[in-house]
């Protein structure tokens, strides 16, 4: 790889480009292309630079990255109460975690964004008919449809509207009262009261309103305090379609530096993490927060040179680490990196990718997560961080407000037979709101638990 200072948002080109989809029209490709790079950007520098300055404190122990949304957001989807309900379980499993566990919570978001996903394979075969596999909704369509299937530049446009729209929104929610602690109450889904986890959280609320009404009798108006009237919230998602993520990547007029503006925090997915990767050129050249997958493929040297490339600096909050090993392997393949990462001394973000070295088949066809397996790879992650004295800093999982049942397992008890009862999912199953707040406070217990081994190793 070159020095940064050679780097420029066109170097990939030289790279090796994988998961790229071959449009058949130059033209109308780069005309889509010059149309982005006109539009305004989606979000700013600055507040890129607020997120890297939130997960510095996350890689030094002094809180926690929670990351989550849908694993392919999609077109026909779209509306606003799919984004408000999935906001609103991120609040809810934030809450969990910071009145349990007493941390900061970083909220980043899957969303206004992760559209792009990486096959296995360029086609798909069904029936003796061969198209091209489905990319993703800026790229091509679901249906297996031959024109569908071709992929079509327009789309990337359609993407970047929506992706305006879910942010809009999503800024709104944030800073415009719906984020309230004194909405706590309100948070909860209707279809939550199935879940002892609903009524759990609904008791933590009552402490929460109580506490409220304590500082207020104290003459603190909980009103005139901003921490308690809104909530930062980042958006994130794999930087997987180039050519969009070039032409969305801007100059910050105050710093001179570059950065993608289609979203605060990009990664790096595991088929697309590799020495000479057009996708590793690309990130390391932007000035955003930046992810990168960390599977059974990779080595401890391999990862320290991806760290070397993308964090020369070695800037606190710049890289954030996601394992993804699946629960029988996450305990003897993280354990290597960590002690890697810690001899060296570079600063990272821990985060625990608990879904996707978890997909099985089910015995109904479906394909499944299932939650005590996801629950088995967090826990062996937080039990390495512990064992090697490192903070486990982070969540990455892949889950929606919908009533869904795509995973099974749960308090709310999703079995093989009722998955087809409400599978909606694009691509990968999703975590439903019940399981992810069980998910939350699970969560909670081990960030406790480190801070008791931290006390007394001190």
């Amino acid at each position: 790889m070159n020095k940064t200072a050679d780097w420029s948002p066109e170097s990939w080109k030289s790279q090796e480009a994988r998961h790229l989809p071959a449009y058949a029209d130059a033209a109308a490709l780069a005309d889509a292309e010059h149309r982005l790079t006109r539009f305004p950007p989606l979000v700013f520098a600055g507040e890129a630079r607020a997120l890297k300055a939130d997960l510095g404190e996350v890689s030094q122990g002094k809180g926690f990255l929670l990351q989550g949304g849908d694993c392919a957001e999609s077109f026909a989807e779209f509306h606003p109460d799919n984004i408000r309900d999935t906001f609103r379980v991120i609040l809810q499993m934030a809450v969990v975690l910071t009145f349990a566990s007493k941390q900061k919570v970083v909220k980043v978001g899957r969303m206004a964004g992760q559209f792009a996903k990486p096959r296995s394979s360029d086609v798909e075969v069904k029936d003796g008919v061969e198209l091209p596999s489905y990319f993703g909704d800026n790229i091509n369509d679901i249906a297996f449809e031959a024109e569908g299937r071709k992929p079509d530049p327009e789309r990337m446009i359609r993407a970047y509207s929506q992706a305006a729209a879910t942010l809009n929104l999503l800024r709104a929610f944030a800073g415009g009262g719906y984020a309230n602690l004194r909405q706590v109450h309100q948070w909860t889904l209707d279809f939550m009261d199935r879940s002892p986890w609903g009524t759990r959280f609904a008791q933590m609320a009552d402490r929460i309103s109580e506490a409220l009404d304590f500082m207020e009798a104290c003459g603190v108006d909980p009103a005139t305090v901003p921490q308690l009237q809104g909530t930062n919230f980042y958006t994130s998602h794999e930087a997987l379609l180039l050519p969009y993520e070039q032409a969305m990547t801007r100059r910050d007029s105050l710093t001179g530096e570059w950065y993608d503006t289609s979203a605060h925090m990009l990664w790096i997915g595991d088929r697309t993490r590799f020495e000479g990767s057009a996708h590793v050129e690309f990130l390391r050249g932007v000035g955003n927060p930046i992810g990168m997958k960390c599977g059974p493929s990779l080595s401890p040297d391999a990862l320290l040179s991806m760290l070397d490339t993308l964090n020369p600096g070695r800037q606190a909050g710049r890289i954030t680490l996601i394992s993804r090993f699946g629960h029988e392997k996450v305990e003897a393949g993280l354990a290597p990196l960590v002690r890697a990462v810690k001899r060296e001394g570079h600063p990272v973000v821990w985060s625990c990718d608990p879904m996707h070295g978890n997909v099985i088949k089910s015995e109904s066809g479906f394909k499944t997560r299932p939650f005590d397996r996801i629950l088995s790879e967090v826990k062996g992650f937080f039990a390495v961080h512990r064992a090697e004295g490192t903070h486990a800093g982070g969540i990455h999982i892949e889950m929606t407000g919908q009533d869904v049942t795509e995973c099974t397992g749960g308090a709310v008890a999703i079995t093989d037979d009722l998955l087809s009862a409400r599978y909606r999912t694009h691509c990968d199953p999703r975590l439903n709101a019940a399981q992810s707040i069980e998910l939350a406070f699970l969560l909670a217990e081990e960030l406790n638990a480190e801070v008791l081994a931290r006390r007394d190793a001190a």
